[in-house]
């Protein structure tokens, strides 16, 4: 992605809101952003293989981090922000997260949810939380700690589990 959005300032992502806002985000803007996430999920302790749970709607936040997690190794569960506090915990124990981003509707479903995980938090401020917005006060340059191989696993998604509990689907960067 680098590669092909260093100095791109073609419209990559658009996203246009119920509110009738409409803010469009170019290749070179969105690998300056996902640097910028990569660096403060790497300082905040962020490895290669580590597991992020991911519970924000479609907003640009969504897709600066995939792109961080992608240049940091980190493997991204997608989780819709509709789950409970019990179907957090399931992914919790099954897909070992380690760190989560969530918006603040979504992080108030993590507040019996014991353990040492990183936690950022889009748009809001709560106590426990280090503000998304951070991440990009930081520097816009990023450097991979090794090689991403293409059977590498991407994302850990559980299946809607409506015959039975949701199971875990690995996809690789392939």
């Amino acid at each position: 992605f680098d590669a092909m959005a260093n100095g791109n300032n073609e419209p990559a992502l658009r996203i246009v809101r119920d509110d009738g806002s409409d803010r469009s985000f170019s290749f070179a803007e969105l690998s300056r952003r996902s640097n910028q996430v990569a660096n403060a999920l790497r300082a905040l302790g962020a490895r290669r293989g580590d597991r992020l749970l991911l519970m924000l709607p479609n907003i640009v936040e969504t897709w600066e981090t995939i792109l961080a997690c992608m240049k940091l190794g980190v493997v991204v569960i997608p989780a819709t922000t509709q789950l409970t506090p019990l179907d957090i915990a399931d992914r919790f124990e099954r897909g070992a997260v380690r760190h989560v981003i969530a918006d603040g509707d979504a992080a108030l479903k993590f507040a019996t949810l014991p353990g040492d995980y990183t936690r950022l938090i889009v748009g809001s401020d709560l106590a426990g939380w280090t503000r998304y917005e951070t991440a990009l006060e930081g520097p816009d340059s990023f450097v991979p700690d090794g090689d991403t191989k293409a059977s590498d696993p991407l994302f850990l998604y559980f299946t809607s589990g409506t015959t039975a509990n949701p199971k875990l689907v690995l996809h690789t960067h392939a």
